[in-house]
């Protein structure tokens, strides 16, 4: 929009070491102090698709539950499932790295209008609306001072069972605290086998249920099970999400913004597995 100033909120933290001394016990949150960028959206080029590809890409980690495994789980949900102990030592090993958390404007802005990030950026997201998700991993973010990305499946809100699911007070209070909250549909609809009626029942509704609860814009989404469909991609931008992510697959050429990718932190990984995954995946490319 022209004459629109766009205000971009870019960390600038001092990088940590990225090896704790044998003395430290245990890894000091850090402040996350922030400054205000100004980009002048009427003078400032949004970058195309291919200047959006060829950018250094941001390293995205996907969980879904925090718990320790039981008899009945599958071999499949192991992947989905990471042991309490495993997400408080891979975040610490994140944040020993010297790994600085951001949250969806920052990487929008990044890719977009150029705008800087934090050193060793790195987004840490979730899916489903688990209630450990709140318990255990917003605890554990807030000791390292990293934000989180909660992408909220509303069915499932207020619900207890064998899986407890999180409150409207739990993601009102996640984002009263800086997180981001987005959409993730109303109950896991593959997204490749939307109707023309799922775009108001699994988008257009949980997004005004969302921005009730938080009294914010509701602007990114992630495709349940990762799974998209080129052709209806662009529905997305007119339903008013800015970007969305899906998991490990390629990205889109005609629509990188809508196909971020995501890796899955699976709970067979230990902290140095996760360290050498980041690198593998996301470290290919140079801006």
């Amino acid at each position: 929009m022209k004459g629109f100033l766009l205000y971009a909120s870019v960390s600038i933290l001092l990088l940590t070491s990225c090896q704790p001394s044998k003395a430290s016990k245990e890894k000091t949150a850090v402040a996350n102090p922030t400054e205000k960028v100004k980009i002048d959206s009427a003078n400032t080029k949004p970058a195309d698709n291919k200047t959006i590809l060829a950018k250094r890409e941001v390293p995205v980690l996907c969980y879904h539950q925090i718990r320790n495994n039981i008899a009945s789980d599958s071999k499949r949900a192991h992947d989905d499932i990471i042991a309490p102990d495993k997400f408080k030592q891979h975040m610490k090993m994140l944040a020993d790295s010297g790994y600085h958390s951001i949250l969806p404007d920052q990487l929008y802005n990044y890719l977009v209008y150029g705008a800087k990030l934090p050193e060793k950026p790195i987004m840490i997201t979730f899916d489903d609306t688990d209630e450990d998700q709140f318990t255990i991993g917003n605890t554990t973010l807030k000791k390292y001072g990293f934000k989180g990305v909660y992408f909220i499946m509303t069915v499932s809100i207020g619900r207890k069972g064998r899986i407890n699911y999180m409150t409207k007070e739990q993601i009102k209070q996640l984002a009263d605290e800086g997180n981001t909250i987005a959409s993730h549909t109303y109950d896991h609809k593959n997204f490749a086998q939307f109707t023309d009626a799922d775009w108001t029942t699994q988008i257009d509704e949980p997004t005004k249920k969302l921005e009730q609860i938080t009294g914010k814009k509701i602007e990114y989404f992630a495709f349940p099970y990762g799974v998209f469909k080129s052709s209806t991609l662009h529905k997305l931008k007119e339903h008013g999400f800015k970007a969305s992510f899906i998991l490990s697959t390629s990205r889109d050429e005609n629509f990188p913004l809508y196909t971020i990718r995501r890796i899955i932190d699976p709970g067979r990984y230990t902290a140095k597995n996760l360290y050498y995954s980041i690198n593998k995946s996301f470290n290919k490319t140079k801006s």
